[in-house]
């Protein structure tokens, strides 16, 4: 169970925006296992995500915080059945780019640390995962997924962000969504709720964030039309 309170941190300079958002990165061998994250911080991270904007302004989104180490306990053995099945797949980081020496050694650190991660993930002291309350029970609607989990994604991300400001790291990934429904199982979840990523979050046990190596944004930028020099 989370602790009810965490002591006192020292005191830290106010973060800019820039800086919140060109150090929060998907942190996986850092998360401090065996720290308790405060629930009441959590919740003044969610507070700020729900400012995020929605669709329609309809907030369905909602926001399941697992602490249970016995749910926690079903939701790793989950976890690390879809990521196994991920790791062994062309798609997975360990597997990209291998013409690129350079960025072949980012891409098998990347594939390591979700190994490490996938190993640990019922020890990770919460569990936040965001979800679509549908209009319907039932199947995702057709046509615009875009426009619906557009209402969602938004919203966990400031929750990362938020995090990050607090001295916590988190991580995201879609991997569970493989057993979705086992996933809901474990926690009770209606119909009409539809899972859209899992955020572990804990302390972090390293000294900095930083920003991360990206690829130059002339590589990436089209300005009024595609550029055809990249393929």
């Amino acid at each position: 169970m989370a602790a009810e309170a965490d002591p006192p941190a020292p005191h830290r300079p106010a973060m800019t925006a820039e800086e919140v958002l060109t150090t929060t990165r998907s942190v996986r061998r850092r998360l401090d296992l065996d720290r308790p994250v405060a629930l009441d911080t959590v919740r003044e991270c969610l507070e700020i995500a729900l400012q995020a904007p929605s669709g329609s302004n309809a907030q369905r989104w909602r926001f399941v915080v697992v602490t249970d180490a016995e749910r926690r306990a079903a939701i790793g053995a989950t976890y690390r059945k879809a990521c196994a099945a991920y790791l062994d797949s062309p798609a997975a980081a360990g597997s990209l780019f291998a013409d690129d020496p350079e960025q072949a050694q980012v891409q098998q650190r990347v594939h390591a640390s979700i190994t490490y991660l996938a190993e640990r993930m019922d020890r990770v002291p919460v569990l936040v995962i965001p979800c679509l309350r549908l209009p319907q029970a039932g199947a995702l609607p057709a046509g615009n997924q875009a426009g619906l989990w557009g209402s969602l994604l938004p919203a966990a991300w400031s929750y990362m962000l938020a995090a990050r400001t607090r001295g916590l790291a988190t991580a995201w990934t879609t991997l569970h969504l493989t057993y979705e429904r086992e996933i809901a199982d474990v926690l009770g979840l209606p119909d009409d709720v539809r899972q859209g990523a899992l955020i572990p979050t804990a302390h972090h046990t390293g000294s900095t964030f930083r920003p991360a190596p990206r690829r130059p944004l002339d590589e990436v930028l089209h300005v009024d039309g595609w550029r055809h020099a990249d393929g």
